[in-house]
């Protein structure tokens, strides 16, 4: 048995989850997969197995027996099935596309689909949960000073509508700055307490370039306060950055972050709590209950109701003397929490998320002209530079407790290309130099491009040629938290184009746009830093044409084609709470609505169709002691031209009703999941699984 921590291989984690999803239709952690020992092929797959057998879900120990007993009498069997398996991941995992033009028309086409998919009350993009996001705002930051003045309005407003409501809910750590991990409501109140490197990095960048474009001092004190959090709470004696810190204290959900009035009252003395509770919206009342733990008193997220300014405003303050008498406040509040129990700190170093933050701090200091984030960007790159490499120079991946291991992914080189480049251009705006970093940058975007160059079609693997534990060397280029390596490493090859002024890194960045192409046409959102490379190669006058012609690129836009949108399927829930008790199941009916041009693969896909499709699927996860049935509608018959048998699909708007059981004690943090794969006429888009914004209570 061997346990992997994903954030230390995560290609293996790419690679046995794809499988993974392929044969269930679902994926989630832990993640269980059985291998065949020659070429570690997956032969079985499936996620929380239980202790004992419960509801039809056999235990761990008989899945084992089963298997063992299935090996030794149907083993040639297995290996089909694994060789199977494999095919089905290296088709998703490691296809290369034949190129097809793309231009102009699939930036807009991003934009719109963008734009289509915000939401004007409360920012970001669909619905609950929400994520931050900031690789869509990036794209926006760039694109926004091509369109018209109504284009730029509509962008203009999709930005800050987004980073306001961000920074001012709960999603923001109030009293200790930066970022959690995504909020499980619409308006960023309360959320996944987990607190993430990737994530600090990419806010604090994206923070200081709206700063800049917009001339907002908020969200400049944002951006400094997320590098502020790091430093003090994620920075190695070394210099270099751990990876997170964990959601949970003692099993209870964000406790080092929860107030009550009366600890506001404890800490602050009344006026200065009746000040806080107004502020920060405690007066209006409880807005988080732990659901694993419902005999608890209700406390609070601490969130802002509006701008600071706005807040100020209707108290009849400056905007000056209103941050003065919270920041004092603040660090009252601190300290107090500092006497809490503390949550775990993950203090694994990761070479590409010190990548995203090294950037981040460089981004802010150049914003700012504050040189304390630029030095602690060029300390944390000396340290990687110096003690995370082997013996024959070549980058490793992680580093923990003086030992430094692993040989670094594509993303940890293209992560560290663009923060050593961010580096450069911040230390030049301080009146440094920004040589030594410039030159690192260089060499590391010439080692990626041995390392991991696909020199036939100009794209990029995401690991190293020759690994012996991968049966796929895969090729990712979708955006997920962290945009991909591929997308990050076109864009610095774009910067070092026009810094250095030398041709070899305009060619590369030509070449893998092209073999990014398909995926772009495919997807201009799914893939949507990519799309932002293309729309600055196109900005910069780079021949692109010439260089579909030479890829014999298929002809790029029609006119028949689905427009591409953000999310083809909304998922909504009838209520946002419901109560689950042992004697009495509680029931909700969830709403889905598939865009026109779109349907989704059936429950029952159809007989013939199960290998090759992942069907609508209901499930819990993150928790134990609790079972979904669901009532899933009939499919309507969708028929393929060449292809015998047809495909049962749903489409339009439908309900889906389901029940929710205890099945024994409840523990962890069960959440509702829905998995589905949307299709149009022309392609089936990825599967997706999505939390719903339901909070469970269990009740005896």
């Amino acid at each position: 048995c061997i346990k992997v921590d994903r954030e230390e291989r995560p290609d293996i984690d790419d690679i046995y989850m794809a499988a993974t999803q392929a044969m269930t239709g679902r994926g989630g952690w832990p993640m269980s997969v059985w291998l065949e020992p020659e070429h570690l092929r997956p032969f079985y797959c499936g996620t929380y197995f239980p202790p004992t057998e419960r509801q039809g879900m056999p235990s761990f120990k008989q899945v084992l027996l089963g298997i063992a007993q299935v090996w030794d009498t149907k083993r040639a069997d297995i290996l089909t099935q694994s060789e199977s398996l494999a095919d089905a991941v290296r088709e998703q995992l490691g296809e290369r596309e034949t190129p097809v033009v793309v231009d102009a028309h699939e930036v807009e086409a991003a934009t719109a689909a963008l734009m289509e998919n915000f939401d004007p009350t409360w920012g970001g993009f669909g619905g609950a949960p929400k994520f931050p996001q900031p690789t869509y705002l990036d794209f926006l930051l760039a694109v926004r000073e091509s369109g018209d003045e109504t284009t730029r309005n509509g962008i203009d407003s999709t930005i800050r509508t987004t980073l306001d409501k961000m920074f001012i809910g709960g999603v923001f750590d109030q009293v200790g700055g930066g970022f959690h991990r995504y909020s499980v409501d619409g308006q960023w109140t309360v959320p996944h307490f987990e607190k993430m490197l990737y994530d600090q990095g990419q806010l604090a960048s994206t923070y200081a370039r709206a700063s800049a474009t917009f001339g907002d001092a908020e969200y400049r004190r944002v951006a400094e306060q997320i590098c502020g959090y790091v430093l003090r709470e994620m920075t190695s004696p070394e210099g270099a950055f751990y990876s997170a810190q964990d959601a949970e204290v003692d099993g209870r959900e964000g406790q080092n972050y929860l107030w009550t009035l009366d600890e506001l009252r404890h800490e602050l003395g009344e006026d200065d709590a009746a000040f806080a509770a107004d502020v920060y919206s405690v007066a209006e009342g409880p807005n988080f209950r732990d659901p694993h733990h419902p005999d608890e008193a209700p406390s609070n997220v601490l969130r802002l109701s509006a701008r600071p300014e706005q807040v100020a405003e209707r108290l009849g303050m400056d905007v000056q003397s209103f941050h003065a008498r919270l920041d004092a406040i603040n660090a009252t509040l601190y300290a107090a929490r500092l006497k809490r129990k503390q949550p775990r700190t993950d203090d694994k170093i990761l070479a590409g998320w010190n990548g995203l933050m090294i950037g981040g701090l460089a981004e802010v200091g150049a914003m700012s002209g504050d040189g304390r984030y630029v030095d602690a960007a060029a300390r944390a790159a000396a340290f990687i530079d110096e003690h995370m490499r082997d013996a024959d120079g070549q980058l490793l991946r992680t580093f923990r407790g003086g030992i430094a291991k692993t040989p670094a992914f594509f993303e940890d080189y293209a992560y560290l290309e663009a923060g050593l480049i961010a580096l450069h251009r911040a230390q030049r705006v301080l009146g440094e130099s920004g040589d030594a970093s410039l030159q690192l940058a260089i060499r590391l975007a010439d080692e990626a491009q041995v390392r991991f160059g696909d020199e036939e079609t100009g794209g990029y693997f995401d690991t190293p040629v020759g690994q012996s534990d991968l049966f796929v060397r895969p090729q990712s280029v979708y955006d997920g938290a962290i945009s991909s390596a591929t997308s990050v490493h076109l864009n610095a090859l774009l910067d070092l184009a026009l810094i250095t002024g030398d041709d070899r890194f305009a060619e590369r960045a030509v070449r893998g746009l092209v073999a990014t192409s398909a995926a772009i046409k495919r997807s201009p959102v799914g893939v949507v830093n990519a799309t932002r490379a293309l729309y600055r190669a196109l900005k910069s006058g780079m021949d692109l044409a010439a260089a579909f012609s030479r890829a014999d690129a298929k002809p790029g836009n029609d006119d028949t084609s689905v427009p591409p949108v953000a999310s083809p399927v909304e998922i909504f829930a009838e209520v946002d709470r419901v109560s689950v008790s042992k004697d009495e199941p509680a029931a909700l009916t969830l709403r889905l609505r598939v865009a026109d041009g779109y349907h989704i693969v059936a429950a029952d896909p159809g007989e013939q169709n199960e290998d090759f499709v992942i069907p609508l699927r209901v499930s819990v996860a993150g928790g134990t002691g609790i079972s979904v049935y669901a009532d899933y509608p009939a499919g309507k018959e969708y028929r393929v031209e060449g292809v015998d048998g047809a495909l049962l699909v749903n489409e339009g708007e439908f309900e889906l009703p389901i029940v929710l059981e205890r099945t024994g004690d409840v523990s962890g943090r069960p959440m509702i999941l829905v998995t589905y794969q949307a299709c149009s006429e022309s392609e089936c888009l990825a599967p997706v699984t999505v939390e719903l914004d339901v909070a469970l209570d269990f009740v005896n």
